[in-house]
């Protein structure tokens, strides 16, 4: 995968023999010990300080929590609702090229975006174990998984969903082969709504429909006239990086490595990530939309320390050749949990809707097979059944 260009931000202030850094926040950072050299800052694509890469550890090592601050601090809040106005593209925010001619052609004579009748025969196999939402306070966090990227996460009392699908089928792809794990009538009241990008697996109008126009909604740069000419009036959009906060509860927007794209003459023009949900007491939520594998993970794990739960996919991912820049496979999504800090996971985007080539339920034997040879605590593994429910201790 190609990593964007990051120029060097660092300035030194003079005054005594070890220097001072400052980022362009403005911010100013002890010296480094005698003996000992700072890594440089440097800026990713929204013009962010970010802190110096890490150098890689062992694929499979587990990661211990970072005792370190954020870095750099967290923005302050931005206004709910905020109009603004953004650039006509977010090409620059790619970490690896679109696909080019020569490799639609090689698609058109080998991908495959189905599996094969072996690969399909699990289907009555796929965990699905609906069951009743789990009782909460305003200090529980719990989580249930409706299927593919789609949660209804229970944070600093409120209900937010996650890239809400309800609809049977999507554009261009077949039927669900499980069903919604919550009966939209079972949902309590709806607080808020997170939407990572807006293909169509993750952008379902249908659903959206449902929700009345006035539920608060959390969108990616250059989404909010969508939702505004479905008229809904309290639409946040965020660039990355950014953060908005509703009833205390803390909207974090995360770079992402992926695209977006709706029609024929939209490819990025809209931007794409994930969501840090933090509640009043520290308690944090990572969702991470639609994802390949790359160095942001580190970065966002070391901007939002102690994350108590990520929720990353680990479906849609064969041909590798062909999806490996915007999609995990199993393996990768266990070092995004490891690289994240995050001290559980809990698996999606798999077993609702057929995207790819991989047999049904390949996605979820490899992930366990992963975080068995990462030496992980099997318990840390929420790999839930679609309609399953775990409650954050």
């Amino acid at each position: 995968m190609t990593q964007q260009s990051e120029s060097n931000t660092t300035t030194a202030t003079t005054g005594s023999s070890a220097t001072a850094t400052t980022d362009p926040t403005g911010t100013t950072h002890p010296a480094a010990p005698a003996g000992r050299s700072r890594p440089a800052a440097t800026t990713d694509p929204a013009g962010t300080p970010l802190p110096p890469t890490p150098s890689p550890a062992s694929p499979l090592a587990p990661s211990p929590a970072s005792p370190l601050a954020p870095f750099p601090p967290h923005a302050e809040p931005r206004p709910l609702g905020e109009r603004r106005v953004w650039p006509r593209t977010f090409h620059d925010r790619l970490t690896a090229p679109l696909p080019g001619l020569k490799a639609m052609a090689r698609f058109a004579r080998e991908g495959a975006v189905r599996p094969g009748r072996e690969g399909l025969a699990d289907i009555p196999r796929l965990p699905f174990a609906p069951g009743p939402l789990p009782r909460v306070d305003t200090r529980t966090v719990a989580v249930t998984w409706a299927g593919h990227a789609s949660w209804v996460v229970r944070i600093g009392g409120l209900t937010v969903l996650t890239d809400p699908v309800w609809s049977r089928r999507i554009l261009g792809t077949p039927a669900r082969i499980t069903p919604v794990g919550v009966a939209w009538e079972a949902l309590p009241p709806v607080d808020a709504v997170v939407i990572s990008h807006n293909h169509y697996d993750h952008l379902d109008a249908p659903t959206l429909r449902r929700l009345p126009r006035d539920t608060p909604v959390f969108a990616p740069a250059g989404l909010g006239r969508w939702f505004q000419r479905r008229r809904f009036t309290r639409v946040t959009e965020l660039d990355w990086w950014e953060a908005a906060e509703l009833s205390g509860v803390r909207f974090d927007f995360v770079p992402a490595h992926h695209w977006s794209k709706r029609t024929l003459t939209d490819t990025c023009r809209t931007l794409w990530g994930g969501w840090v949900l933090t509640d009043p007491d520290g308690q944090r939520v990572y969702f991470a939309g639609d994802t390949g594998y790359g160095h942001w993970f580190g970065r966002i794990g070391r901007r939002y320390p102690g994350i108590d739960l990520a929720l990353l996919p680990i479906g849609a991912y064969d041909p590798r050749w062909w999806l490996s820049d915007v999609h995990c496979d199993p393996e990768e999504a266990v070092r995004a949990a490891q690289d994240l800090g995050a001290r559980r996971m809990a698996p999606m985007h798999w077993g609702t809707f057929i995207l790819s080539a991989e047999p049904v339920l390949e996605p979820l034997t490899r992930v366990r097979t992963a975080w068995e040879k990462a030496g992980l605590d099997r318990e840390d593994l929420w790999d839930l059944p679609v309609g399953g429910s775990r409650v954050l201790e």
